[in-house]
């Protein structure tokens, strides 16, 4: 489980077709502190570590998560939001995420609201009614507050801290982003399903 805090903005400095893909990030973490087999939620997916380095660890990621989330356009040198798994006593900041993709969001607008932006996504049809004004979500990993909904289209406003220590501060119209809507609204949804 995490947060949607964002801890670490780290690099992908390799990837390898294998089996599966096989990616290896840079970091700040002190990675002594890491065990082989730890979570990591890389831009929002919860990945396992499979060796590390001094200033790195690797992850592999099936066929069935690169379809499911933005992975797939992941190339060396690209920047990522990290977060280490929640652990008993933290601080829980954001919203409880799993690091389980629901799908992948488009941005579709950026405007600039005095020293804050404005993103405006797009999230595919059947995740839309699971976004709700004031709702969380979590995008590419980060806690982020719903301020409007409109049809399948919803607005984010991102503060300047949080485009300094995460990827937001580089955002562009037409990114794709890994989307994980809130679990609470998901157990709504289902509890409606049987009403």
């Amino acid at each position: 489980m995490f947060t949607g805090i964002v801890t670490d903005m780290g690099e992908i400095r390799e990837l390898e077709q294998r089996g599966d893909l096989r990616a290896r990030i840079g970091t700040r973490y002190d990675t002594a502190g890491i065990d082989i087999g730890a979570s990591i939620a890389c831009d929002g997916v919860c990945l396992t570590v499979v060796a590390l380095g001094e200033d790195w660890f690797d992850v592999e990621i099936s066929a069935e998560t690169v379809s499911k989330t933005n992975l797939d356009a992941w190339t060396a040198g690209r920047r990522v939001n990290l977060e280490r798994a929640l652990k008993v006593g933290d601080e829980l900041g954001g919203h409880i995420v799993s690091g389980h993709v629901d799908g992948v969001a488009e941005v579709v607008a950026i405007r600039d609201e005095g020293d804050s932006t404005r993103v405006t996504l797009r999230a595919p049809d059947h995740l839309a009614r699971f976004i709700a004004p004031k709702g969380s979500v979590a995008l590419n990993g980060t806690s982020l507050t719903v301020n409007e909904v409109a049809g399948c289209e919803f607005g984010i406003n991102f503060i300047p801290h949080t485009k300094a220590v995460t990827t937001w501060g580089s955002v562009a119209v037409g990114d794709r982003v890994n989307l994980e809507i809130d679990t609470l609204a998901r157990y709504v949804a289902r509890l409606q399903d049987f009403s």
